[in-house]
This record gives structure tokens, C-alpha cells and sequence, in this order.
């Protein structure tokens, strides 16, 4: 169950996708230094813009925002450099980050092996893990254990989906968190399994008093940091010593409170 719970957090942390991505099949660019970028005046990074609160537009069409773009301008600012993005579909992220079209990904990317061995990856800026959501007050529930033989709404194509099934739940299948989380409010299921980031984007869009709690979570964590192309060492170094301080001076702390209430990069 452990080994599937990490499986869960690295899949479902990266652009809202559980598809994976390796390199792009085509000839690779060059890697990129930090000098390249600021010989070009400008760090290109590769975004979704369409997978909200880490990267969306204001009411649909107004100004590109989010946890991850203002992560990305503040590490910008730390470096000297202006930031441009360039928004692109998640499983075409990778291919484009491969083909030099922007110089990194902010779109919570997760670090696995699998990307490890294609792509170089900055310290991490969001760390999560997976969570049980019950209703405030309901002790029934303390530990993956205590799922069995309760009901559990999933949506069919998440991998919290499958962790549910192994951890002995009746599943209840749903479009998405909207929908599983009206039907623990009415009573009709016992728990929903998320991503934290998820439960915490929704306590802080709600004002925090929407009557849910967190009865358990995973011992792991989803780490997710900006990707970079192979070669890409320096520059990954750079943004990450940029990270470094910004976590020093508070400014992800300040980031992260304005999306979810709380640090969510540590």
C-alpha cells in the first residue's frame, strides 16, 4: 500500500495528468545555462496555464496566475531575469521542454527515477502527500485500515482510486473532487482520498470552515520541483540557490498562504 501511495502522489502531481513522460523521441537542444538565459533577456518556462490554483487564468481569460507562476517570477526576480511562458498541453510539456522551446517546466512536476534519468530537476517547491477526508467529528476513521468495509468516493481513472480498492473501501465513482466532496457532505459516502494541495486549495477558497477534516495521510510525500532539459545542470543550480532564499526571506511561505492557507513548500 505504501509503494502504491507513492505511485498515487507522483502521478496525480503533475498538471492534473497521470501520464508519464520520458524524453520526447525527437533530437533533443541543448542544455541551457543560466548565462544563456540572461544573453537571451529572458527565462522561457513551459506551463499549462489551464490546471488552477498552480497555473490558470483569472476567470478564464484574464492574466496567467497561480501558486506555480508566482513561484516562477519570484525566482525571476531572484535571478535577475524577465520570465516569459509559454502555455502548452501537459503531454506536450516535456517534448517541448526536449525540442528548446522554453528553458523549464512550472507546472508541479513531480521527481521520479523515471524523469530523473531524461531531465534535471531544481530543489522541490511543493512538498504533499495523499489524505483521507472525512467529516469534521467522525472518528471511525484514523488510519488507511479503518477504510475497510467504508465507502469511498473516487474518481474512476485516479490512482487514488486504486488505493482506495486496496485499502478495503466500497468505491464510489465520481467526476472529481466537486463531486466527491457533495456526496461526504451528504452523508452518502464515509471518506474521499486526495492530494493534500487539493483539500487545502478547497479549505482556502472556502474560508476554511467547510466542516471537513483530515483523518489520515500517507507516510509519503509528492515532491515537485521546475524540470529542466539534460545539460541544464548550472541553470537547475542557479534557480535552485534562488529557491534557497526565497524560502530564507518568506516569500514561498507568503506564495504558498495566498493559494492554500498554509507552507506548502517544505
Amino acid at each position: 500500500m505504501a509503494g502504491l501511495a507513492v505511485a498515487a502522489l507522483a502521478l496525480t502531481a503533475c498538471g492534473g495528468s497521470s501520464s508519464d513522460a520520458g524524453s520526447s523521441g525527437g533530437s533533443a537542444a541543448e542544455g541551457v545555462t543560466l548565462q544563456d538565459v540572461k544573453d537571451e533577456g529572458v527565462l522561457v518556462v513551459g506551463t499549462e496555464g489551464t490546471y488552477p490554483p498552480f497555473t490558470y487564468h483569472e476567470n478564464g481569460s484574464g492574466d496567467l496566475t497561480g501558486y506555480d507562476v508566482e513561484v516562477a517570477e519570484a525566482v525571476g526576480d531572484e535571478l535577475g531575469v524577465d520570465v516569459q511562458f509559454e502555455e502548452t498541453q501537459w503531454d506536450a510539456i516535456f517534448a517541448g521542454l526536449d525540442a528548446g522551446r522554453f528553458d523549464m517546466i512550472a507546472n508541479q512536476v513531480s521527481i521520479t527515477p523515471e524523469r530523473e534519468a531524461d531531465f534535471v530537476f531544481s530543489a522541490p517547491y511543493t512538498v504533499s502527500k495523499g489524505v483521507i477526508v472525512v467529516n469534521e467529528g467522525d472518528t471511525s476513521i484514523s488510519s488507511f485500515d479503518d477504510l475497510e468495509g467504508k465507502t469511498t468516493a473516487q474518481s474512476l481513472t485516479s490512482n487514488w482510486y486504486e488505493l482506495a480498492e486496496q485499502s478495503g473501501a466500497d468505491v464510489e465513482n465520481v467526476e472529481g473532487w466537486a463531486q466527491a466532496v457533495a456526496l461526504l457532505e451528504q452523508g452518502r459516502v464515509d471518506a474521499t482520498i486526495n492530494d493534500e494541495l487539493t483539500y487545502l486549495d478547497h479549505e482556502n477558497s472556502e474560508g476554511g470552515d467547510t466542516g471537513l477534516e483530515v483523518a489520515a495521510e500517507t507516510g509519503d510525500e509528492a515532491r515537485n520541483a521546475f524540470a529542466f532539459r539534460a545539460g541544464s545542470d548550472e541553470l537547475a543550480k542557479s534557480v535552485t540557490k534562488a529557491l534557497t532564499e526565497l524560502r530564507k526571506d518568506g516569500t514561498l511561505a507568503e506564495i504558498s498562504e495566498e493559494y492554500f492557507g498554509q507552507d506548502v513548500s517544505r
